[in-house]
């Protein structure tokens, strides 16, 4: 993937709030949502982010925003889903960024009055509608769901406090783990949800209960979106898994400790992971991470891949650096608690190897697909991806900056995730935030007979 002009680091837009410092939407990120006036009953929409600012899709096409390539993603993507764009390809992505770094460029236009804008760019302002005034949906139909489990560091963390002398499942170095998750209650930016209840089997009981979780968590996770799918029984080859990726979110894998212990064995999470999983409502594109790539490598003393997941491409570029925290903020609290921080290039496993492992027995991924990242976690203390790590299984609790502290979540308690990229000569681009509020669980009485 090579970086072109709309990466330029000096480029700037005439929506002068994306030149704000900190801004998470300059002209060079130009991520994809869903969107509609807020309170209003008008259908969703496809947008793109710019600033504080969403460029309509559908009114710019109306416009005669677009031509050509440009103009048959722009309509599949001004649809109530992506999927339609997704599933068109990366010439048809590229061309419709192209257009849109275009007509979104500050700068004086040949024949024009200066501060005039061109046709184009007249057409996008026309379309513009401003973030505070939008409501955001899930800007996919979610077929399948696949959770990884692909940090070195997480792994290692939760595995000592399981078994010190054997953290690591025999297969983690060897091939990325993941399980297929649950789609229907997949839920954007904004998510509040019940507390679940499941069995539990308490220290030294003989029996199971039925009880609501005690030991809640979130999971620190990105969500990469499949663009163009393949046929049953085509792998996908390690070089040629990007081109079937579309973009990034941002994804909170909330979990059920108490929960997933007794149930895990020997299938996997079942009710402590199938109840609540919130994403960001903007999709940051492969193409605009292009600048952040960076290489990929496993220790030398390490299990080496198999053929199918080595390349030389993987190495020089497969790892991206992504920076992500996480904030806690507690209901009634004065501000917010910075509870950990780290990077997507900690990761042991890469986007294209999670890809090429998905599809080499003949699974067939499909447009607007989501795979979960796995929590992700740092070699530090402080880089921890859940609560379940940074507060040793709850028994050294973390401190909150606003007072108090968290083994695991409380009812009230908003768990926000932020993620950006940023490199010397490069422009900061951001992904907006995953923020999701634990509600009480449902009274015991609302589970009985109706």
């Amino acid at each position: 993937m090579t970086l072109d002009f709309t990466h330029d680091p000096a480029r700037r837009s005439w929506v002068a709030s994306a030149q704000a410092a900190g801004a998470d939407f300059p002209i060079q990120n130009l991520p994809f949502g869903i969107f509609r006036r807020r309170g209003s009953a008008e259908p969703w929409r496809g947008g793109v982010a710019i600033g504080d600012q969403i460029v309509c899709l559908g009114a710019a096409q109306a416009a005669g925003a677009f031509e050509g390539l440009a103009a048959q993603a722009a309509q599949a993507a001004a649809q109530p889903v992506l999927n339609g764009l997704l599933a068109q390809g990366p010439a048809a992505w590229r061309a419709l960024r192209h257009a849109l770094s275009e007509g979104l460029v500050e700068g004086p236009v040949e024949g024009l009055a200066e501060g005039a804008l061109a046709p184009r760019a007249q057409a996008l302002r026309n379309a513009l509608v401003p973030q505070a005034a939008a409501d955001m949906a899930l800007p996919l139909a979610v077929g399948d769901y696949t959770d990884f489990y692909t940090s070195l560091d997480h792994a290692l963390n939760i595995g000592r406090l399981r078994d010190p002398a054997n953290p690591l499942t025999p297969n983690f170095q060897w091939l990325p783990v993941a399980y297929h998750g649950r789609v229907s209650t997949l839920g954007v930016s904004g998510q509040r949800f019940r507390r679940p209840w499941g069995q539990v089997m308490a220290p030294g009981a003989t029996a199971p209960v039925l009880r609501p979780c005690g030991m809640l968590d979130y999971e620190l996770e990105l969500g990469i979106v499949i663009g163009q799918g393949n046929a049953a029984g085509e792998p996908v080859a390690l070089d040629a898994a990007l081109d079937h990726v579309f973009g990034i979110t941002l994804l909170n894998d909330w979990s059920a400790r108490d929960i997933q212990f007794w149930e895990m064995l020997p299938l996997g999470p079942f009710h402590a992971k199938n109840f609540a999983t919130t994403l960001s409502p903007w999709i940051v594109t492969l193409e605009a991470l292009a600048p952040y790539r960076t290489p990929w490598t496993r220790p030398a003393d390490h299990p080496q891949p198999l053929p199918y997941l080595e390349s030389a491409g993987n190495r020089a570029a497969g790892a991206l650096d992504i920076r992500l925290e996480v904030w806690l903020e507690p209901e009634g609290a004065s501000r917010a608690s910075r509870l950990s921080g780290t990077s997507f290039r900690h990761q042991y496993w890469t986007i294209a190897q999670m890809v090429t492992h998905h599809t080499v027995g003949g699974c067939a991924l499909q447009p607007g697909d989501v795979l979960g990242s796995g929590t992700i976690s740092g070699p530090a203390p402080g880089e921890a991806g859940a609560l379940i790590e940074l507060s040793k299984f709850g028994r050294e609790p973390a401190k909150l900056e606003a007072g108090g502290e968290r083994g695991f979540l409380l009812d009230g308690d908003t768990v926000v995730l932020r993620g950006w990229c940023e490199a010397p000569g490069r422009a900061r681009i951001g992904f907006g935030e995953a923020r999701g509020t634990v509600l009480p669980a449902r009274a015991a009485w609302e589970l009985g007979p109706k």
